[in-house]
């Protein structure tokens, strides 16, 4: 138990940069978009996803109220960028990654703790914790540095016209799935670095074999 104590932060970091990894994935602001025109755009301010784009409208709403009006992206839609589509499937393994990653550790710490004593299972399962968090935090680490990058050089972004979203905006900025995803690669592949640090601790018995 005793040699165990960075895996087990490794577990603890490991759980949190995954949550961070599932909340990064449903938010939909990684791009803030702000545009000129508010005609239907009533706020100015267009949120651009991995998943669907949204903004707030006034339009064929009762005075003093507000909608916020959604479209989901299609699969076949060919003007989407690839880095929302690439985002789509590296978050998604990310977060299958990172599920596994916490499943190898609670085994490999479930033996530590109750004192099973198979070393080899135990450093088998570290290890494939380890490998399953990294692999979490690159996929991770990708479409949030991908879409940061297309932030910073205010890439546009063609758009069908049933969107009603202009091809350009004003200006952008990186939303908050940015940040949060930026946190959760950290924690991902700290949690990989320690998994992966596990050492079989030498006993008298190991010695005088």
């Amino acid at each position: 138990v005793s040699t165990s104590h960075l895996q087990l932060a490794a577990f603890a970091l490991g759980t949190v940069g995954w949550i961070l990894c599932t909340v990064s994935m449903g938010i939909v602001e990684w791009r803030v978009w702000h545009v000129n025109n508010t005609t239907i755009i009533s706020s100015g301010i267009a949120w651009v996803g991995i998943w669907k784009v949204c903004f707030i409208s006034y339009l064929h709403i009762s005075p003093g109220h507000k909608e916020q009006f959604c479209h989901k992206f299609s699969g076949y839609d060919s003007s989407i960028p690839h880095e929302i589509y690439a985002a789509q499937g590296l978050m998604l393994i990310a977060m299958f990654a990172g599920l596994l990653g916490l499943a190898a550790t609670i085994l490999a710490l479930r033996n530590v703790y109750m004192g099973i004593t198979h070393k080899t299972l135990i450093t088998r399962f570290f290890l494939m914790g380890g490998f399953f968090y990294i692999l979490a935090g690159l996929c991770v680490l990708i479409p949030v540095s991908w879409n940061f990058y297309s932030v910073a050089h205010n890439q546009s972004i063609a758009f069908p016209p049933s969107y009603y979203m202009p091809s350009s905006p004003a200006a952008q900025e990186a939303g908050a799935a940015i940040p949060v995803g930026i946190v959760a690669v950290i924690l991902l592949l700290l949690s990989g670095t320690f998994s992966l640090s596990y050492r079989i601790p030498v006993t008298t018995d190991t010695i005088t074999k």
